[in-house]
């Protein structure tokens, strides 16, 4: 569509059962209880002159230019801070406000350079077009330009440029940085014409920002700009998409120039950011277009030769060819397949077609098992479906938040500024961490308890949790009664309530204070609405099913489920983890959580597909690699995944891809897993394809195509092309006709369509006849499998154990400015913030090994062995240590084990007992894997010379 510009109001939009009715410029209109007076000359179709007012912000009311006149009262207000009343009479353009707003727009001018026609902002600024509105025509105080500030442009950021001769000092971007972002970077310095907008640092690149935007969208003038708007224009057209980084799942308008992306503008549609984003969706997407990028098909022989560029018919032919030959010789069962968390519900859905139907067998699985399968097996097990309770809007609902092993404002930044504007707003916090996470204590929040419980004791400190409610009689029992299975709830209660679980017991193993741990626990009672949310820190545990149950059972004590601003919510990590999972990418499930095994099930999938599919559950990830190193399993369809880096206990994954016979690699970049591939399919990014996303809070949302395909072809197009060479048949003209096929399947989407998702913006599944607007909040009036299920948890330590020789607790994490294992973010400018993975090591730990602050240090475990730059901080516990996994060259999962929760195989990432001392020199398995980088390079070099 040609470039669009969101309607702003002004002032932030009402909802209120009451309406209110005035009369505006002679025409009647009615808007909800609280609506300004501009908002409510918008919403009839007025624009009122304004600069300092955006609908992202409550009113501020300084520029002066939205004055208005109104029956019966005296002066111009400013209809930005003016509520609308009953009976109001108001006035927008007369005479005398004409006069009074190109007396205010004069004195704007008077002060600002008149460059507009080489502007960045030409054309795109709201100074220049208000004073158009207003009929400015000349300037009675000159051009001279005396006033106007001449400090040098400020281009530390790598994204946008602040230029302080343009600023007009109306405060918008202070107050998104404040209201919106929540990280209160800027302020305004100085009074008077000496008033300026300051960082409190020289530069914005060592302030506190954290690149979000907020302040960039907010500007009205070319003072904050994109550096891509700047050397490329303006853009021309706009489409509304979905970000492919984080579970929050974020609505952008992508605005292009031709098939030029030039910046990424959060939609104020969007119902899961409200118009906000963060420095990866906003600014992040350059990795589309990098150098690297492999755009045509490649296929070897063996991981020892070099690639070789062939067609795609080439690549099909050989791929399918092997695969084949492998099912010949080894057996049906002897190949598999892997789906993607990064790709659309409809290509990851044709995924774990093409394996059971093509395949023959369902031996499918995906990343979001190692990451969130618990909270698939716990919420169901108690709640019945397996997905977080509510939306992201419900938070600010919430009394009381607890937040067990995730870290909103790096991992889930969006999600994060929404948590802590409703903490500004006195909701009280509980974070239950080992570590010391931003939210524990920043400006202007603070939590009431942080529990810095030893990595693997989750379970302890629930059960300590519960014990007190229990107890001291603070569970809800009416409404358990009335809600759960009461004799499950009984047996709960007495496990809970006994010695073994209370918070003095519980101490000794989780380090909390068990006076901490009492005092939490009937804040969370009592408190009003509860709400938890909690990430990979829960999961990624031999225990994380348990841990999944143990916060289910706490919730429906106290009767936190079924309403707003209540539930228990997963925050997921990839953009379409979640989607991954409802799409059937499990080997022992089909599309909506069904069990291969059941008939009727299996039946209707048969019909619909036209074969006979597998009623035995396949193999899982790591099932597969134990076979293959067994030399059972022979070849490996991987689409969109990593898993030489992102899968634990390294070794044992590249000796398994080693063992194979034909590796398949599906993704934009030649990465760690390719080194053992013999097939490469080029992918597509987001960018690129048309589609869905379901994120964390259930929501499916639209992906646009934006641009061509570099490679010619999508992912869904890759796989129909394969499974035709495999001489399986999937055809599609649109991957509309998927979803309704997935809809036709699965009872949670039976309502969902591209023309619904068009009409609504967005939905939520459950989306169905019993709700065909979606399901914002599940389990209102009952559970989804009846009444909710109590589960007894016993807290089982987990095997891994520190001891002499690997006295300290390694746990893991995500840092804000990278993503995942890097493959898009390291191939952007937000290497300027993390550039490497580093060690974080207490003071106390670091002196005790002579370990100085950036010194490298070898980080063994029972795995193996890698080296790091120390961090020397408090914000790890003595006896913790702590990394993030965003580069390859880290190889932090040389040293993970294998172990994995009890119930889904969720590999145990985020406990490992390690040693950690001073050494000058990298690993063995670093030093290989930067062998190969440089021979990764030569032969990309290689192929280039050849395309040449």
């Amino acid at each position: 569509m040609p470039l669009d510009r969101e309607i702003d109001f002004g002032t932030p939009l009402r909802e209120s059962a009451k309406t209110v009715t005035l009369t505006i410029d002679g025409m009647p209109v009615s808007v909800p209880e609280g609506t300004s007076v501009m908002a409510a000359a918008m919403q009839a179709g007025t624009k009122i002159p304004k600069l300092c007012a955006t609908d992202m912000l409550e009113a501020f009311g300084s520029c002066r230019l939205c004055l208005v006149e109104i029956d019966g009262r005296r002066g111009t207000p400013a209809s930005c801070t003016t509520p609308a009343e009953n009976g109001m009479v108001v006035h927008t353009q007369t005479d005398r406000l004409a006069n009074l707003r190109r007396g205010v727009m004069e004195l704007y001018i008077s002060d600002h350079p008149l460059d507009c026609l080489t502007c960045s902002a030409n054309g795109d600024c709201e100074l220049q077009d208000t004073a158009g509105q207003v009929g400015l025509r000349e300037v009675r105080y000159g051009y001279d330009g005396e006033k106007h500030r001449t400090e040098a442009k400020d281009e530390s950021n790598p994204y946008f440029t602040f230029d302080s001769s343009k600023c007009i000092v109306c405060s918008r971007c202070v107050r998104a940085c404040e209201d919106v972002q929540g990280t209160f970077a800027l302020t305004i310095d100085g009074r008077g014409l000496g008033s300026k907008v300051a960082t409190g640092t020289l530069d914005f690149l060592s302030s506190e920002c954290v690149s979000c935007g907020a302040c960039v969208q907010a500007c009205p003038t070319a003072t904050l700009n994109e550096k891509t708007v700047i050397e490329t224009g303006t853009p021309a057209k706009s489409t509304l998409t979905t970000c492919a980084y984080c579970g929050v799942g974020c609505s952008f308008r992508a605005e292009t120039q031709g098939d030029k992306v030039v910046r990424m503008v959060p939609a104020k549609s969007g119902k899961a950011n409200d118009g906000h984003s963060c420095v990866k969706g906003r600014f992040a997407w350059g990795y589309v277009t990098a150098k690297d990028r492999i755009t045509k098909p490649m296929i070897r022989a063996k991981i020892t030769d070099p690639w070789r560029e062939v067609s795609w018919d080439e690549a099909f032919n050989y791929a399918a060819s092997e695969f084949k030959r492998l099912q010949a010789t080894y057996g049906r069962d002897s190949i598999g397949g892997i789906t993607s968390s990064r790709c659309t519900n409809e290509e990851t859905f044709l995924m774990q077609k093409l394996i059971r139907a093509g395949f023959g067998n369902n031996n499918v699985d995906t990343c979001a098992r190692v990451c969130h399968s618990p909270t698939g097996y716990g919420l169901k097990t108690t709640f019945g479906t397996s997905a977080g309770t509510q939306d992201f809007r419900s938070v600010e609902k919430a009394d009381v938040v607890l937040l067990i092993g995730a870290n909103p404002t790096d991992a889930h930044p969006v999600f994060g500024s929404r948590l802590k504007k409703r903490l500004r707003a006195g909701a009280r916090l509980i974070v239950a961490d080992p570590r010391r996470i931003d939210l524990v204590r920043t400006p202007h929040i603070e939590a009431a308890y942080h529990l810095p419980l030893k990595p693997g004791t989750n379970v302890a400190l629930l059960n300590a949790l519960a014990h007190v409610i229990v107890t001291e009689g603070l569970a809800k029992e009416d409404y358990v009664r009335e809600r759960c299975e009461w004799q499950d709830f009984e047996i709960w209660a007495r496990f809970v309530a006994q010695d073994i679980n209370s918070p003095e017991a519980s101490e000794k193993m989780t380090g909390v204070p068990a006076s901490d741990v009492r005092e939490a626990a009937r804040l969370y009672a009592t408190g009003g609405n509860g709400a938890i949310y909690y990430g990979l820190g829960v999961t990624e545990h031999s225990q994380g099913s348990t841990t999944v149950m143990a916060m289910a059972n706490l919730a429906m004590a106290t009767g936190n489920i079924g309403r707003d601003g209540a539930g228990v919510n997963p925050l997921r990590g990839q953009n379409n983890v979640q989607g991954s999972c409802d799409m059937g990418s499990f080997p022992h499930e089909f599309s909506g959580y069904r069990h291969v095994s059941d008939d009727a099930t299996r039946e209707m999938f048969e019909h619909l597909w036209g074969v006979e599919l597998s009623a035995e559950p396949g193999l899982r990830i790591p099932n597969m690699l134990d076979e293959a190193v067994g030399g059972r399993f022979k070849g490996l369809y991987i689409q969109g995944e990593d898993i030489a880096q992102s899968d634990p206990n390294t070794k044992h994954v590249t000796n398994g891809l080693r063992n194979m016979e034909c590796v398949i690699i599906q993704d934009l970049f030649l990465n760690e897993t390719a080194k053992y591939a013999h097939v490469f399919f080029p992918g597509s990014s987001f960018l690129e394809k048309d589609g869905t996303f379901t994120n964390a809070e259930r929501r499916i949302s639209r992906v646009r195509k934006v641009t061509p395909s570099l490679s010619g072809l999508t992912d869904g197009d890759i796989t129909i092309r394969f499974a035709k060479a495999l001489g399986y048949e999937m055809t599609y003209d649109h991957p509309s006709q998927i979803m309704d096929e997935i809809a036709a399947l699965t009872p949670t989407f039976a309502g969902v369509s591209y023309a619904r998702l068009d009409e609504l913006g967005s939905v939520q599944w459950p989306c169905n006849e019993a709700a065909p607007e979606g399901t914002p909040i599940m389990h209102i009036d009952r559970f989804v499998r009846g009444k909710g299920k109590f589960m007894v948890t016993e807290y089982i330590p987990t095997d891994e154990k520190t001891g002499p020789r690997f006295p300290l607790l390694l746990t893991t994490g995500r840092i804000l400015s990278q993503y995942n294992v890097g493959v898009q973010t390291s191939r952007s400018h937000n290497n300027v913030w993390h550039s490497e993975d580093r060690l974080e090591i207490h003071p106390f730990d670091a002196e005790e090994r002579g370990i100085r602050d950036g010194d490298l240090v070898a980080l063994q475990s029972r795995s193996g062995d890698v080296s790091l730059r120390a961090l020397i901080t408090e914000r790890v516990q003595p006896g913790v240590v702590y990394t993030t996994f965003h580069h390859a060259k880290s190889g932090v999962n040389v040293i993970t084990t294998d172990y994995s929760d009890w119930a889904t195989n969720c590999p145990e990432y985020k406990v490992t007992a390690v040693q950690v001392q001073r050494t000058n020199r990298y690993s063995d398995w670093q030093n290989e894997d930067m062998a190969n980088a440089d021979l990764l390079r030569m032969i990309e070099g290689g192929i280039s010379d050849a395309a040449e």
